[in-house]
């Protein structure tokens, strides 16, 4: 697609209607591109800031095709979207969702993912496909293991769909037993514990000449298994810097991404990069980028959709991004006040545990990475 129709005659449709589509939408106005949120959800965060949506389930196909035919480009906020959805859609119009269905065919099932990256040459932790506790027993056993994390190959993030154990005490566990049953008609994955020193993600864009904008390496801090805060620069070696970007660059040339993805990876006191996750979208660890670059990721995602060249990745100022957590929403009035911070809020009335209500980000002055 030549750039230069990418002005206000240009509709970008997304797929999802929470706050990564939300904060999407609002870099695409800026562009001058309208954007067609489709959701099942009433009153979506996206939805507020966008041209119009179509509130309707991902297998709606006559809601699916009225979408089609509103939008040019098509892409998604997040990795549970249906692939038979995204492979309707391109039945309609050419392959023009993107990033295409084999990323996130990948993405959304952890066997598929580290078949994936162990067969790219990226390493993980060790990890198994097991089914019931024998399999159990013969990896803690085979491994050695002193502990380990099992996780539903399916539709787990911020910590759902996993549990930790100690393999010493596995017989007589209760949790376990409970997760095993609650999970009888799911792949699940076995995954080594890493002694890691900490982790990072990177933040890869690339458009439809193949140039491709790095963010990151940035430094994430979890609690309660969602990201709590996100600091660049990490602070990291550069030997691990150029490892997390050798990662991060491998995948996007061996899915010929065209798009954004995330990388999120174990850094362990050896220097060693281990890849934990990927994510064919834009990510909570780059919400910094709206305020501390001239193009943020979510620019950068409506750019190499629509077939716009891919800006710069380049940060103008340091960053410090907290997410907003809950009733930590209640908690902003100090920042609203306070130099140099941005407050975001997503739009959502309803506060619950762990919901991501919005995020701050503080700037300084930037320094060398």
């Amino acid at each position: 697609m030549n750039p230069k129709i990418a002005t206000s005659s240009l509709t970008l449709g997304i797929l999802g209607g929470g706050q990564l589509g939300r904060m999407s939408a609002i870099a695409a106005a800026q562009l001058g591109i309208a954007v067609v949120i489709f959701t099942p959800e009433e009153n979506s965060p996206a939805s507020l800031v966008a041209k119009d949506t179509i509130v309707a389930p991902y297998n709606d196909k006559d809601a699916l095709r009225r979408f089609s035919e509103m939008t040019d480009i098509i892409s998604y906020e997040f990795e549970n979207i249906p692939v038979k959805t995204v492979e309707y859609l391109n039945s309609l119009k050419s392959d023009n969702v993107f990033p295409d269905e084999k990323l996130l065919l990948i993405s959304q099932d952890r066997i598929k993912e580290k078949t994936f990256l162990n067969d790219s040459g990226i390493t993980t932790a060790r990890w198994a496909h097991v089914n019931g506790l024998s399999d159990i027993q013969k990896c803690i056993s085979d491994w050695n293991l002193n502990s380990f994390i099992l996780k539903t190959a399916r539709f787990g993030y911020d910590g759902k769909g996993q549990i930790k154990c100690d393999a010493l005490s596995i017989e007589n566990n209760t949790v376990l037993a409970t997760f095993l049953d609650a999970t009888k008609e799911q792949d699940i994955i076995l995954e080594e514990v890493i002694p890691f020193s900490c982790e990072i993600s990177i933040i890869a864009a690339r458009d439809n000449e193949g140039k491709t904008s790095l963010y990151g390496p940035m430094l994430n801090a979890h609690k309660n298994h969602i990201l709590d805060t996100t600091t660049v620069p990490s602070g990291v070696s550069k030997t691990v810097s150029e490892r997390a970007v050798h990662a991060a660059m491998k995948i996007a040339d061996a899915v010929n991404l065209r798009g954004v993805l995330t990388v999120e990876l174990f850094v362990c006191e050896d220097e060693t990069v281990l890849a934990n996750e990927i994510a064919p979208r834009t990510h909570n660890s780059g919400h910094w980028t709206i305020d501390a670059c001239a193009v943020s990721q979510f620019e950068n995602h409506v750019r190499t959709a629509c077939g716009m060249p891919v800006g710069s990745a380049d940060r103008h100022s340091d960053a410090v991004m907290l997410n907003l957590i809950g009733d930590d929403v209640n908690t902003i009035a100090p920042y609203l006040t306070q130099k140099d911070t941005c407050v975001h809020l997503y739009g959502k009335t309803d506060i619950r545990e762990g919901r991501k209500m919005g995020h701050i980000t503080t700037l300084k002055p930037k320094t060398d990475d």
